[in-house]
Formats: C-alpha cells, structure tokens, sequence
C-alpha cells in the first residue's frame, strides 16, 4: 500500500463506527485494535523468519529474543477473529492477556475502553471491525514503522478534526511541534521530557528530528508524564508504531503526583517541551502553597490559573546547568495582572530568553492567539541579562478553523531565533531592565516589537480595552464576593 492507501483504510475502521459511538471516542476503540493487530502480525513474521532460520524448529521460533514483544496463543488475532458471539470479550481478554505477557513495555497500554457493552458495539459492529483490519497485513515487511508512524498521526490528526471540543487534550498543531523541536535541537544522548505529553506528539517529535538529520536517535531519553489513561496510552503506543522503544511515558497528575524523581526531588531534563493544559481552575493551590519539591520557586498562582504553576515545575525540572525549556502558551501569561510577581521573579533570575508571538487558530477549536515562552539555564554570553521577542503572528497559512506555519514560517522564526538579533516589525533584543521598569513586569511581544502606525494604534486600543475590562471584572468580582459574605 502507498501511504495514502495505508491511511484511507485505518480511517475506513472509524466509519464502521459512524453513527454507533461519538466520533471523540473513536480512539479508544480504533487505536487498541490497530496495536493489537500490529503486534499480532509482527509476532507471526518474526516467528516464521526464526521457523525458516531453524528449518522447521518450533521452540526455537518461539524463544522471546527472536519477538519484539511477546503474544500468547489464545491472544492471538486470528484467534480473536475466529469468535462469533461476545466478541468484546474475546478482544479484551486478548488485549489483558498481552499486556501480562509484557508487563514490562505494555501493562496498561490498551486502555479501558468498554469492549464488552454490547449496547455501545455490537458483536455484529465489532466482527465488521475486525474484518475491516483483517484484509491487510501489518507487519514490518509489509508497513515499515516509518510508514505506520506516519498513518498512526494521520489517525490522531483526523480524530482531533473529528472530535471537537476534545481535540486538544491529545493533540498539538504538528507544525508548531515541528518550529518547537527545532529551536530546542535536542542532541544524541540528551533527556526530554514533556510534562503534559498528550499523544506524546513533542517527545516523538524530538527522535524524528534526530533521524531526519542523520544523527543517532535511539540514545534520546524520553520522558513523558500525561493525567488521560487513554491519551497516555495513545502515547506508548505512537511511540512503538515509529519504532521508538527507548522511552518511558507514566500516567498521573503532574501538580499533584509528578512521576519522575531523583532522591526525592523532581529529576532533571536537558531539554523540556510542553503544551500544558490552560488555565485549570480544579487544581490543589494550598498544596502547591507548601510543596514537597519546592516548585513554587516564584510563588503560587491564583486558584483559577494554575499556568505558572506548570511553568514552575518545568523550571525547577530543568537541569541547573544547561538545561532548556520551550512552552506553547495562550498570551495571557505574558501580561496577567495576578501573576506579575512571578513573571518579574522569573525575568529577575534571567531565565527568559525568548517570546515568541504566534498568530491565531493555532489551538485546536480556538481562534486565540499563541505564544512560545523559551527558558535557558545556560544562555550565551551574549544573551546573558536580555529576551528576544520574536513578532511572527504574520508568519502563518490560514485554512478554515485553524492555521500552519508552513516550512518558510518556520525557516524564518527559527532564524530570528538563532540569530538572536533585531528586525524592524520582527525581532527585537531588550534589556531584562527594560522590561522590569514595568510594574507588570509585562513580556507582550507588541510592547517591544513595534508594528506600522496602523497596526500598533489598533494594538493600544485593544490593550487598553482588556485593561479596562480586567478592572471592571474585577471589581465586580469584589463586589460579588461580598454580596456572598454577607448573604
């Protein structure tokens, strides 16, 4: 199969489900059984290669070193397609079962999707999906993992389209990953790790980097913590369809349970990438007001944004030496109000290197604007005591409800980055002093990267728009609170 014929038959496996379950829970059920299949094919060429190296020696062939992972007989697919009646069962108990016979690379990796609720999928509905998968082999001879990774993202991308409002919660804009990887250039060897790792999209993306440039990407150490079971097992298993396996992708709450520790510290990354959930208001502010690992370093943010509270750990999970972070980010962490003795603790410690304004539509069902918040433990000496704004909400390919940075986007963010000097209406360097001469101690990219008269008159008149409309919510807010007291 080519790849577009590879992707338009695992998009056939959604349609079989049109109509049956709500399209944002296609993945739960199409994901496990593309694994599942995946897994059982590769298991079945890898035994008949090791058949046809022992002529004909059937121990031999069975022996785990000659398997990727291994697949009992009763898991097996054929096995599965064999039965007719309480076919959720049969597919769950096979999934149970491969998942105990690699406890080390698969517990937990198919999810806990409800195979066996016959109202929700039918035997008949299911038998058609496992036919529908059947007509093709997956093995490696037949789809390499480069072909195979690439349809597995295609899927995530066509379900984020599908899906809605959910899109977001496992999916970033793959170009804006592609720029993020780039600026961050992790090297042979370094740890990555993504806080918030959705479908792992960041954490994968920083191996292909690696391969695409001729370099040894297996020595990545890839780490990745995300709180959604069946995001996080999406996760495990993008990364084993493009034939990463040198990785390590814990499910949990970051805030509240981070997964990695040294020592009982938080352990220390390289290089970190992260598109962290926006502005959670259910978070546990008191706990994070006295925190074990001591990640309210600029203090603890407001109950109903918990955004420097994932920017704090970050930082505090950066190697002290060298490390470096690049964070996808809505504005409003750049001029809030309630977080301004944050950001001015944080520019105060020169860990700010770089702001970049994206355009609008990047976020998945959201027309706000974007930007990128760049960290650097180790800046140049020449970068030492100032920020690089980068302006580049021009720099983006509109296409119906949400946007790309196209090659030539990125090329030119990337460049004024590593450049790191100033371009009329593009880039500009400012002194950490500059920016701290504000009571805000405000990080907007348009108070420092000034655009025509046009532009900028039609910026001020927005800003002091949201200024006065921040006052008027506040003190209606006050007035609210006292009502209440008093009721």
């Amino acid at each position: 199969m080519t790849q577009q014929e590879l992707e338009k038959y695992l998009w056939g496996a959604a349609k079989i489900l049109r109509g049956t379950i709500d399209a944002g829970d296609y993945k739960q059920y199409i994901f496990p059984l593309l694994f599942l299949k995946r897994i059982c094919d590769v298991y079945e060429e890898e035994f008949e290669n090791a058949l046809a190296e022992s002529n004909g020696d059937m121990e031999y062939a069975s022996f785990a070193e000659h398997h990727h992972f291994q697949v009992p007989p009763d898991a097996h697919w054929n096995k599965v397609r064999e039965t007719t009646t309480n076919v959720g069962m049969a597919i769950q108990n096979a999934m149970r079962e491969i998942e105990k016979a690699n406890p080390e690379t698969l517990y937990g990796i198919f999810g806990d999707a409800s195979w066996t609720n016959k109202e929700r999928l039918s035997d008949a509905t299911l038998i058609n999906l496992i036919e529908h998968f059947s007509k093709h082999k997956l093995n490696l001879s037949a789809v390499a993992d480069d072909k195979l990774g690439n349809a597995y993202e295609y899927l995530i991308k066509e379900f984020a389209d599908d899906s809605g409002h959910t899109a977001a919660e496992f999916y970033t804009n793959r170009t804006v990953v592609k720029l993020m990887t780039m600026i961050m250039d992790p090297q042979p060897g370094e740890s990555v790790y993504d806080p918030t790792c959705g479908s792992g999209g960041l954490l994968l993306n920083c191996a292909l980097h690696l391969r695409d440039e001729g370099k040894e990407y297996r020595t990545l150490k890839l780490y990745g913590q995300e709180i959604n079971l069946i995001t996080s097992a999406i996760a495990r298993m993008n990364m084993f369809m493009h034939g990463i396996e040198e990785f390590s992708i814990v499910r949990g709450d970051t805030l509240a349970n981070p997964a990695f520790l040294e020592r009982d510290e938080l352990k220390k990354f390289k290089v970190i990438l992260a598109n962290p959930p926006y502005s959670i208001k259910a978070w546990d502010r008191k706990s994070f007001d006295n925190d074990p690992y001591s990640r309210n370093i600029w203090g603890t943010p407001p109950q109903g944004c918990a955004d420097y509270a994932f920017q704090q750990h970050i930082q505090k999970s950066l190697d002290e030496m060298d490390g470096r972070s690049i964070t996808l980010w809505p504005h409003g962490i750049l001029f809030r109000d309630a977080e301004a003795d944050m950001r001015r603790k944080m520019i105060k410690e020169d860990r700010v290197e770089c702001v970049i304004g994206l355009g609008p539509n990047l976020f998945y069902n959201s027309s706000m604007t974007s930007c990128l918040l760049i960290t650097n433990n180790n800046k140049k000496p020449e970068r030492i005591g100032k920020v690089l704004f980068i302006q580049a909400v021009k720099e983006v390919r509109n296409e119906k409800t949400i946007s790309y940075l196209d090659p030539k986007h990125i090329e030119r963010i990337h460049n004024a980055y590593t450049e790191f000097t100033s371009e009329v209406e593009f880039s500009e360097v400012v002194e950490n002093e500059r920016i701290l001469e504000d009571n805000n101690a405000r990080l907007s990219v348009e108070l420092f990267v000034k655009l025509n008269e046009i532009e900028q008159e039609s910026f001020e008149v927005l800003l002091n728009e949201w200024e006065n409309s921040s006052e008027s919510l506040e003190a209606s807010m006050n007035e609210l609170f006292k009502t209440l007291a008093n009721g």
